[in-house]
């Protein structure tokens, strides 16, 4: 099913909402009837549309999110090189062992190093650390 969003609304939470339940176009209200029609046809044919304006936001916002090789500094900025390493290790799912083989540490040094990441960052486990290192940019999906 291929919908049009119609409205006066150009609220970021409403063009998320409408693109997160499926929506394939977002319009304003106030888009001529050519603009519609146009819509209409991309919709259609399998392509998707955004008003100009929104698509300009959305750009900017994108173009300002980290990125792979541009982590969240916020992030960053708390850990040390070696232990923004290990967030990223552990982000992609190794276990303090396989941290160590890979960065050539004991798995004593390894588990202290997490330790250390999850008191500098404030969070309880591994779950929140893999969430933290994803949400920051540090780790990409399919990276």
């Amino acid at each position: 099913m291929r919908i049009i969003v119609l409205t006066t609304f150009d609220l970021d939470d409403y063009v998320y909402g409408a693109l997160r339940a499926g929506a394939s176009g977002f319009l304003l209200k106030d888009a001529t009837p050519e603009e519609l029609l146009a819509a209409i046809r991309a919709v259609a044919d399998g392509g998707a549309l955004i008003a100009p304006p929104v698509t300009r936001r959305l750009i900017a916002e994108f173009a300002n999110r980290p990125g792979a090789g541009r982590p969240d500094r916020r992030i960053t900025d708390r850990l040390t090189e070696r232990e923004t390493e290990v967030l990223a290790l552990v982000a992609r799912g190794l276990t303090n062992a396989e941290i160590a083989d890979r960065l050539v540490l004991s798995s004593l040094t390894a588990k202290t190093h997490v330790s250390r990441i999850l008191t500098k960052l404030g969070l309880r486990d591994r779950a929140q650390l893999v969430v933290a290192a994803y949400e920051s940019g540090l780790v990409v999906p399919g990276s």
